[in-house]
């Protein structure tokens, strides 16, 4: 077995294909029990078997607390926040290459805080089904990722990629079309969803409402109609495809759940009609609570927001977190996600914190991001867990998370499928 040594380098562990772990305590998070004193054994990149400690390891993590890595169901690895008017300089006089190689880092500090997985919602250009490409290959060092490739979004929608655009650059960039994410009929919505299908997306991600960062003036209004949400959701069926949905405003969010989409993002302005609906669906809740926080403080900084994000980014961001406490307590399936990005790369953990301080279990908030997040993916019989047949992917920490959940924000161990990457 391999890991990456301190220059990056990878080194000989235990045998060819076999290695073993030691934890003072791994946490059993479908039982809710931590397993004082454990070996596990690794083979091929998966978890072989776990017993109780005898003898020497080849990895002995000592006292430290094990559980299986985290995942997060809503990040945009290449993307980081920045004011907007630089923003907007990189959108004029940067190609995707440059923007490709940025982001480099962003995918390395994800997996090092703890994340082995994650589920990237949004990219122009193919970058993120790129990186997923690089990391599958070990060409960079970052999480395994399953991608939506571009948005789908409604002319002058969150995700429009033309807006905010001056006549002059409208004109030369042209009007963009179902390839690059933008409809306006059933028909196009069919069209969008094959052509995320045909530059290799693995979820469909589109854009129910407004949104905070987007240069319009709304946040929260429906931006398509329920025929045209039929259509993506059933072409999103033929295509295997699961529908993640941005939304803030409760219409357009009960719309998409109406349609059957399996998650929605956000969901600010949740109403109680929402709820009933998420609970007669069965739909997911990713609630991204550290992008609520992050875009109001930003909010009050002079500039950080151009004249139409500024005031949406006040009004929205605060909501979530008190939105967040109202579905747990109504019993909403949840689901961990928190939109790294909009904040920057590699402080996901905060947001355990957050979803405890609004009421949830500790236990609870690390079973969003293991079972419940593998569960919502579709890979429920291979990540979120560690066990006989499932990926090794193994972070630990220094005492007990779940007395102190803000440890996670202080990962000591990261495995991805039997590979270290950080010890």
């Amino acid at each position: 077995m391999k890991r990456l040594g301190a220059a990056g380098l990878l080194l000989a562990i235990g045998t060819a294909n076999a290695m073993t772990v030691s934890c003072g305590r791994l946490l059993d998070v479908k039982a809710g029990v931590w397993r004082e004193k454990v070996t596990i054994l690794i083979e091929d990149g998966k978890v072989k078997s776990i017993s109780p400690t005898q003898g020497k390891a080849d990895v002995d993590l000592g006292s430290m607390s094990c559980m299986p890595g985290f995942i997060d169901m809503h990040v945009h690895l290449t993307h980081e926040t920045q004011p907007q008017v630089d923003s907007l300089y990189g959108e004029l006089s940067l190609d995707a290459i440059d923007r490709a190689y940025e982001s480099v880092h962003f995918a390395e500090r994800t997996l090092k805080a703890g994340f082995t997985t994650v589920r990237d919602l949004g990219a122009g250009e193919g970058l993120n089904i790129a990186m997923k490409r690089a990391i599958n290959t070990g060409a960079i060092i970052g999480p395994r990722m399953f991608t939506a490739g571009k948005a789908i979004a409604t002319t002058g929608g969150h995700g429009d990629p033309s807006n905010g655009d001056s006549r002059e650059l409208h004109r030369l960039r042209g009007t963009p079309g179902p390839q690059e994410g933008v409809i306006n009929s059933p028909d196009e919505a069919r069209q969008a969803v094959r052509a995320r299908y045909q530059e290799g997306a693995d979820v469909i991600k589109i854009t129910a409402t407004g949104g905070v960062l987007s240069q319009a003036s709304s946040g929260m209004n429906a931006q398509f109609d329920d025929a045209e949400l039929k259509a993506l959701v059933a072409a999103a069926r033929d295509y295997g495809f699961k529908v993640a949905a941005h939304a803030h405003g409760a219409e357009g969010m009960k719309r998409a759940l109406r349609a059957g989409v399996d998650s929605i993002e956000h969901g600010t302005f949740m109403d109680d009609e929402a709820i009933a609906l998420f609970k007669k669906t069965g739909g997911w809740y990713v609630p991204t609570i550290s992008a609520g926080r992050y875009v109001a403080d930003k909010a009050k900084e002079p500039n950080y927001y151009s004249a139409l994000v500024q005031p949406k980014a006040a009004a929205i961001g605060p909501q979530i977190q008190g939105t967040f406490a109202r579905a747990y307590k109504a019993g909403v399936k949840i689901a961990f996600g928190t939109d790294a990005g909009v904040f920057p790369h590699g402080e996901n953990a905060k947001e355990f914190a957050y979803m405890v301080e609004a009421g949830m279990p500790p236990l609870e908030a690390i079973r969003a991001a293991t079972v419940s997040a593998a569960t919502l993916l579709g890979q429920a019989n291979r990540l979120g867990s560690l066990e006989p047949g499932y990926a090794a992917d193994i972070v630990a920490v220094a005492g007990d998370p779940l007395q102190d959940i803000t440890l996670l924000q202080k990962v000591g161990f990261v495995m991805k499928e039997g590979v270290i990457y950080k010890q």
